[in-house]
């Protein structure tokens, strides 16, 4: 388990230092589309969840400050998202790193459109992958699908313009809003190892419906994204 200080890294930092000096004079942001999170917040977060919850509060004192790199890359997250579901984390890595040796060291939408789909199967990806990962590219290098005002949306926003891609439902769609934009309160009911980590630890029977975690998160709102992280890190004991 982790003692370090929370560690947020955003490439862009220009854009969220600009939106941070806006936001501070204008309290009533709205926190869906604030910056990513910074550690006063996250601490915060970790305060009110464990007074709350006393089952997080155990989690919290055992795996102590939250941890939580950006994916500042918006596209690249996308396509490693892509490419990682259904197999492990050590092979996604791999194909990974094979994808980006193919990309010339870039991942970048006008690049891959260039690709076969041989090419790109030749490095690891699926033959579904290949065709998600061209169809995500096309979308972007032709401007139908903007990265950049993603940040602007609310979340059921951001979701709403992800899933018409080809091989993103979404959970990828809640993974992007919780490590690329930061998003706070988000909550994959989907997900199998926040679904383990809340039987275990509530000892249910069963692993938990849809149903059952949105009524649990009522005490972890407005920190959902934060509660689950948690969860996950909970596994790892």
């Amino acid at each position: 388990t982790t003692k370090n200080p929370v560690r947020l890294v955003d490439e862009r930092s220009s854009v969220v230092k600009a939106r941070s000096a806006k936001r501070d004079r204008c309290p009533t942001a709205d926190p869906q589309t604030d910056p990513p999170p910074v550690q006063d917040q996250l601490n915060k977060a970790r305060r009110s969840l464990s007074r709350r919850d006393p089952v997080l509060r155990q989690v919290i004192r055992e795996v102590g400050a939250c941890e939580w790199t950006l994916q500042a890359d918006l596209f690249a997250a996308l396509v490693r998202s892509i490419i990682a579901q259904q197999i492990s984390t050590k092979a996604a890595e791999t194909i990974s790193a094979r994808f980006r040796e193919l990309c010339q060291g870039s991942v970048i939408a006008s690049r891959i459109v260039s690709l076969t789909e041989d090419e790109m199967r030749s490095a690891g990806l699926s033959q579904s992958k290949a065709k998600s990962v061209q169809h995500l590219a096309l979308e972007v290098d032709s401007g139908r699908l903007d990265l950049s005002k993603l940040s602007e949306l609310d979340d059921e926003g951001v979701i709403a313009e992800l899933i018409p891609v080809r091989g993103i439902g979404r959970w990828t769609a809640q993974m992007f809003l919780i490590f690329s934009l930061g998003r706070l309160n988000v909550l994959p009911v989907a997900d199998l190892g926040l679904k383990t980590a809340v039987k275990r630890l509530y000892e249910l029977e069963e692993l938990p419906t849809p149903e059952t975690l949105e009524e649990l998160a009522k005490k972890w709102t407005p920190w959902c994204s934060v509660a689950t992280w948690y969860f996950w890190r909970s596994l790892e004991s």
